[in-house]
């Protein structure tokens, strides 16, 4: 299966899926680090500009990343949802890249 995946190494929720989906033998994964290029950045924000699925998001002021669209054009932030797999315990170290250190991204 192909997913490809918005996100950036600076949210840990994204390093966290990224990670967990690149254990996976039978997922092709198509990462897209929002802040390497500013062409990558762009076509993140056209998904977040046009998308209903980000309404939710805009309205608490995050950024709606790791974002993903799977191979039949599903759009979701929960990809263990998605997949029917568990998601992993978060780092305890890790902090969150809202503002407030709690939220996700």
């Amino acid at each position: 299966m192909k997913i490809i995946m918005y996100g950036t190494g600076i949210c840990p929720d994204c390093v966290m899926a990224k990670e967990q989906l690149g254990k996976s033998s039978n997922i092709e994964l198509d990462y897209r680090d929002i802040t390497k290029t500013t062409a990558i950045l762009r076509e993140f924000l056209s998904y977040r500009d046009h998308e209903a699925i980000f309404d939710p998001v805009k309205k608490e002021g995050k950024v709606g990343i790791p974002f993903f669209i799977l191979e039949d054009g599903t759009k979701t932030f929960d990809i263990y949802g998605a997949l029917g797999i568990e998601k992993p315990e978060p780092d305890s170290t890790a902090r969150a890249c809202s503002i407030d250190g709690k939220g996700n991204c």
